[in-house]
């Protein structure tokens, strides 16, 4: 087998909440300053969220079947969660424009903010490496969670850095 099977068939026989964490930016790092924009085209400084209470970002897509999946998840955990933890949506520039993420939410609306990141900024910054991204801040803007998938256990995280 060559080293490429190998190291294809170890990544593919990971369980799916262990191949989804510490990806990204490391756990403890600090959140990093960057400005996207809301649907209007103002522009947004994600700073604004960090360092009141913790927050999750996802990098999210309209076409992104990963994200269609954790919607529900996200949705069960905003309800639980938030009032105690900021929920932001950061659609990523790939294929999407302001308009077709706002003709998105007309029919499959989001509970909480969703933001425009036209060039990039917010990807770079945040080290995502695909849609569905994830990223956790505690109370302090450091991250306590990363991770990217349909089967993340949201759970567990927002529980610690709510504190509850």
């Amino acid at each position: 087998m060559t080293r490429y099977r190998l190291a294809l068939a170890t990544v593919l026989t990971l369980p799916v909440a262990l191949a989804a964490q510490d990806i990204g930016l490391a756990v403890g790092a600090t959140a990093p300053a960057v400005a996207v924009q809301d649907l209007d085209g103002k522009p947004v400084d994600l700073g604004r969220y960090v360092g009141k209470q913790p927050v999750m970002l996802e990098f999210w897509a309209t076409w992104c079947p990963l994200c269609r999946a954790l919607e529900p998840s996200l949705k069960a955990a905003h309800a639980r969660w938030g009032g105690t933890v900021q929920f932001v949506a950061v659609g990523v520039g790939v294929n999407e424009t302001p308009a077709s993420i706002r003709r998105h939410l007309a029919d499959h609306p989001l509970p909480f903010p969703v933001l425009f990141d036209a060039n990039g900024a917010a990807v770079r910054a945040y080290q995502a490496p695909t849609t569905s991204y994830i990223v956790v801040l505690d109370r302090s803007g450091k991250v306590a969670y990363t991770g990217a998938g349909a089967e993340q256990d949201l759970t567990a995280v927002l529980e610690r850095v709510a504190g509850k």
